[in-house]
């Protein structure tokens, strides 16, 4: 069992150095892609570099507010594992989804194009052959 804690990105360091060795820390977010001028987004890079392990993606808010489609956050699955990281991966379907009886069809869907892009990358990577995914509903 592993037990992780996820405070938010300015805290990740002092709050890392505060905890017992057997508790891991993941942040709450990453970018889908290494560079590039992406004002106030942390990479994957950047939390590899802090020794954080874990990122949490695919939040329902960031789907609904930000609009981050299933294929972004598969994107971000794929680009984050490649990198060296363990993902937490939230799924989960709207109230009005769920009154829709749509559930299943958002869960499959969604889960359908983080698995697609984890293929993808662990295809294309040796880093993958460790990883992993955690799916959050």
């Amino acid at each position: 069992m592993e037990v992780v804690v996820s405070p938010p990105f300015v805290f990740l360091t002092s709050v890392k150095s505060e905890l017992r060795p057997e508790i891991q820390v993941a942040a709450q977010n990453c970018w889908v892609k290494k560079g590039g001028a992406f004002t106030g987004e942390v990479s994957a890079e950047m939390l590899a570099n802090l020794g954080v392990p874990w990122v949490i993606l695919g939040h329902s808010e960031r789907r609904a507010l930000l609009n981050e489609t299933n294929e972004f956050v598969g994107d971000k699955v794929a680009y984050a594992l490649s990198q060296g990281l363990k993902v937490i991966a939230c799924v989960g379907e709207t109230l009005e989804q769920r009154e829709a009886g749509t559930t299943m069809e958002v869960v499959a869907a969604q889960t359908k194009a983080i698995a697609g892009n984890y293929f993808k990358t662990k295809l294309a990577s040796t880093v993958c052959q460790k990883s992993k995914i955690l799916f959050y509903l």
